[in-house]
């Protein structure tokens, strides 16, 4: 096994971008540039996870398929994937618990099985990969959020299909990916909230229209008509705003 340490994300930015400039291909390139131009507005966190394993098939030279593997309360699953071979490999992990992409999200690291067919690690899983047809793997630690780890699994189909400077690129990619992942989480934690807030803004004028319907109709004050709206409310079990939707509605229809 070949375990690489991962590089400071100020390594990630500068020196492994020059790196990545001087020995890599125009495609990969051409890929990484594609992530860091990822229009947030225009597709949602799992787009993002797709267009990632995506690019990171493209890209990465020797990859076959590639997955992202993510980890939430000790819960992994496959946010992502180019290939179906990619999601069997990364299920039949889960499934034991054990395997290089589990590895390298826990350590935050990068896990390498250079000849899947010989590697005994990891209860015979290995093993099964060369079965499928994937003759070396790649797994880099994808850091995320604070509650969420992970991994890019990549899958060449020939043994020692990743070097030294595949690997390092792949640990830039992450890099980058990581940054794209986070940006779009806040994005669409932000527009949510946005949504959110717009909901409770239309709940709120629509029960003060019913209360000032209930204020005229009984010649009330505001307490007692809002509690007039509580016990329909739970009597007949529908929420407030929808108890006060249909009053306000009644009245707009008119006699």
């Amino acid at each position: 096994m070949t375990t690489h340490e991962p590089p400071p994300a100020a390594v990630f930015r500068c020196r492994g971008f020059y790196t990545f400039m001087a020995h890599e291909s125009i495609e990969a390139l051409s890929a990484l540039t594609e992530l860091g131009q990822i229009k947030l507005g225009e597709t949602d966190l799992n787009g993002v996870l797709s267009r990632i394993a995506e690019l990171a098939r493209r890209g990465l030279p020797g990859a076959a398929e590639v997955s992202v593997t993510l980890v939430r309360d000790r819960r992994p699953y496959t946010a992502a994937y180019a290939g179906e071979t990619a999601l069997l490999l990364d299920e039949w992990q889960y499934e034991q618990d054990a395997g290089p992409c589990l590895e390298a999200a826990a350590r935050q690291a990068t896990v390498s099985v250079p000849d899947a067919a010989t590697d005994g690690r990891w209860s015979g899983w290995a093993a099964r990969a060369a079965a499928a047809g994937m003759g070396s793997v790649l797994s880099v630690g994808l850091p995320v959020l604070d509650d969420v780890t992970g991994a890019l699994n990549v899958y060449g189909r020939a043994p020692e299909a990743f070097d030294e400077a595949t690997v390092a690129l792949a640990q830039t990619f992450v890099g980058y990916a990581a940054v794209a992942m986070v940006n779009a989480h806040r994005y669409d934690a932000t527009a949510t909230l946005a949504q959110h807030m717009q909901a409770a803004m239309a709940s709120r004028a629509v029960i003060e229209q019913a209360k000032g319907i209930i204020m005229g109709r009984r010649r009330c004050g505001p307490d007692e008509a809002f509690a007039v709206l509580a016990k329909v409310s739970q009597s007949s079990n529908r929420k407030l705003r929808d108890v006060a939707a249909e009053l306000v509605a009644d009245v707009q229809r008119g006699p």
